[in-house]
């Protein structure tokens, strides 16, 4: 493709890259990411995305945002209050790269829309906050064999894996990390147990370099590992993950609806 004077400019530093180049750039323009969820994660991944030129950016997220929001969501601010969050992060990203394609989807993924909203796209991004939905995207991603760039926060720690167990070789899926959600209640949620706001913005950058990466096809991919960053005590660690095979989900015939029957 030729791109536009503007282009050019807008794209430069990724241009100069030589593992990017006029090449590169246009794989990110024509590429398709779907972000589960206008949170924590969500805000500083779509905010990248779109700077980066993405060529589609899809958003779901079923809630408004509330003032409490505004300490880690960076995609809003406090005129965006009340609105729905696909609509105030739509406002958002067309200020940074009004080139950029938003898809808003005002609802929840469900076992019943995954595989269809899956299919309009490259790359699944998880930012949700919740483990019902984190398994639930795992499988669908699996079934409809995208690959899923997943990250997690909690207090001051954070997690990131990507997961293609649709692809040969040795890729586990989510279910190989963890193989069911832990019973309600034993594991808080931010709004229960709180979150650092800046971490999830480091979470989030890490979170769209690595879907950056797995679009151009650059660098080691987080497939087979999973980074977890200590953010009181500014580490990270690094742990390599095995394809299980008695997983429920990648290592038989299960269907979706079969998990999300059971978890």
């Amino acid at each position: 493709m030729e791109f536009t004077e503007s282009q050019v400019q807008r794209y430069a530093r990724h241009i100069l890259l030589k593992e990017v180049g006029g090449t590169g750039q246009e794989k990110l323009l024509n590429a398709k990411v779907l972000m589960i969820g206008a949170g924590g994660l969500g805000s500083p991944v779509a905010l990248y995305l779109a700077a980066a030129g993405i060529g589609t950016i899809g958003i779901i997220d079923d809630d408004a945002v509330d003032l409490s929001n505004l300490q880690r969501q960076i995609l809003h601010d406090t005129q965006s209050v009340g609105q729905p969050k696909v609509e105030s992060a739509k406002n958002t990203i067309a200020r940074i790269n009004p080139d950029v394609n938003v898809v808003t989807h005002h609802k929840r993924v469900t076992a019943n829309n995954a595989l269809e909203l899956f299919a309009d796209y490259d790359i699944i991004a998880d930012g949700s906050d919740n483990f019902e939905t984190r398994f639930l995207v795992n499988d669908a991603s699996y079934f409809a064999k995208k690959t899923l760039v997943s990250a997690a926060i909690l207090r001051f720690d954070g997690q990131i894996a990507t997961f293609k167990a649709h692809e040969a070789g040795d890729h586990p899926c989510y279910r190989c990390l963890y193989r069911e959600p832990p019973p309600p209640g034993q594991i808080p949620t931010c709004s229960e147990a709180g979150v650092l706001g800046a971490l999830c913005g480091v979470m989030g950058s890490l979170q769209a370099t690595e879907i950056l990466k797995e679009i151009l096809g650059i660098g080691e991919s987080l497939s087979g590992s999973l980074l977890i960053c200590d953010g009181l005590n500014a580490t990270f660690r690094k742990v390599g993950l095995k394809r299980d095979p008695e997983c429920p989900l990648c290592s038989n015939a299960a269907t979706i609806k079969d998990l999300s029957d059971h978890g």
